[in-house]
């Protein structure tokens, strides 16, 4: 029996319900169906009380360091924020600021964004690209972005996005599969 893949996502909403926690659970749910996945969501707004006041990592409470030694070991990340002001949220990029500087080195990572309108769709690839590319992880090309027209609260309507949704999944399940059950090479 395979290893299931861990799958960690990151939603940087402050609110709840959230647009961006629908389109995160869509995103599991369309991996879950083609590989096994073992899916934890951590959500942002759970961690505000110790996250941000920690000025490092030492300072961070429990919960959080839980949330951050896990996007860590990850195999794949879902990093999905709603757009503010033309970027990922403050609290957001917060969280990530905490994680070591070579943990996500090479983990296939989807990008996700939800915004008010497509003006901000650019934030894929002008804000969490960079983000992750400082990283070195391997982002998927295909990014995923909402708009609040593609939603009825937070049921998405938009057929285009299902189909978006399944070539990033398409695109990183097997180089994640193939990073988790990779072995040394011998020297």
């Amino acid at each position: 029996m395979t290893t299931p893949l861990k799958v960690v996502a990151v939603v940087g909403s402050l609110s709840r319900p959230s647009k961006t926690r629908a389109l995160v659970d869509l995103v599991i749910e369309t991996m879950g169906d083609v590989e096994q996945v073992d899916a934890r969501v951590i959500e942002i707004v759970d961690l505000v009380p110790g996250l941000a006041g920690a000025l490092d990592r030492d300072h961070v409470d429990a919960a959080t360091a839980d949330a951050l030694k896990a996007v860590e070991t990850a195999d794949i990340v879902i990093a999905a924020s709603p757009v503010f002001r033309g970027s990922y949220t403050g609290m957001f990029k917060h969280f990530f600021d905490l994680v070591d500087q070579y943990a996500l080195a090479n983990t296939p990572v989807i990008l996700a964004a939800t915004g008010g309108s497509d003006r901000h769709a650019l934030v894929l690839d002008q804000a969490l690209r960079p983000l992750f590319a400082f990283f070195q992880a391997w982002t998927a090309p295909v990014g995923i972005y909402l708009s609040a027209g593609d939603f009825d609260g937070t049921t998405i309507l938009n057929p285009e996005v299902f189909e978006r949704i399944d070539m990033a999944v398409k695109d990183v399940l097997p180089v994640a599969g193939l990073l988790a059950n990779r072995t040394p090479v011998s020297a």
